[in-house]
């Protein structure tokens, strides 16, 4: 049974945070918008740029950016059918943000291998998580250069 999503319009106008978590948290959809911020791309080319992504978890993330207004979809009248998924102007602001997010994903990892060169690693570092690393593999290049925080 598929859980509903609170409708944004519904939530406590005082938290701007739980909004954009509702819009954007997963683990599969701020991937989903790096990816269609290098372009547009048909609903194949996303599942191989997501490998781990199952076809249904793909869909149901996809419908839930394009109810958002994130994501576009476009159906081309041919057989077979031709679908394509791109930014919106909505998708496209958010640029910035995920530019921001992978140059702190970055900082991050330095982080915890300058802590592991002090005798102090993490558990988790030790055995990476392969589906995040999966999810990543076919966009790893940073989009826009951004300054590194501060150590």
């Amino acid at each position: 049974m598929r859980r509903e999503r609170e409708r944004v319009d519904e939530m406590a106008a005082w938290c701007d945070t739980e909004v954009v978590l509702s819009v954007v948290g997963g683990k599969w959809k701020l991937l989903i918008l790096r990816y269609l911020l290098l372009g547009t791309h048909r609903f194949g080319e996303l599942k191989q740029a997501l490998s781990t992504v199952t076809q249904r978890m793909l869909t149901g993330q996809l419908r839930e950016l394009e109810e958002d207004g994130l994501v576009s979809r476009t159906v081309y009248a041919e057989v077979p059918p031709k679908v394509e998924y791109s930014l919106t102007e909505v998708g496209e602001s958010l640029r910035g943000i995920i530019d921001q997010l992978e140059t702190w994903g970055s900082w991050y990892r330095e982080q915890l291998k300058n802590q592991a060169g002090d005798g102090q690693a993490h558990e988790h570092q030790a055995g990476e998580n392969q589906t995040a690393r999966d999810g990543c593999a076919s966009v790893s290049a940073p989009l826009i250069e951004t300054p590194r925080p501060n150590d």
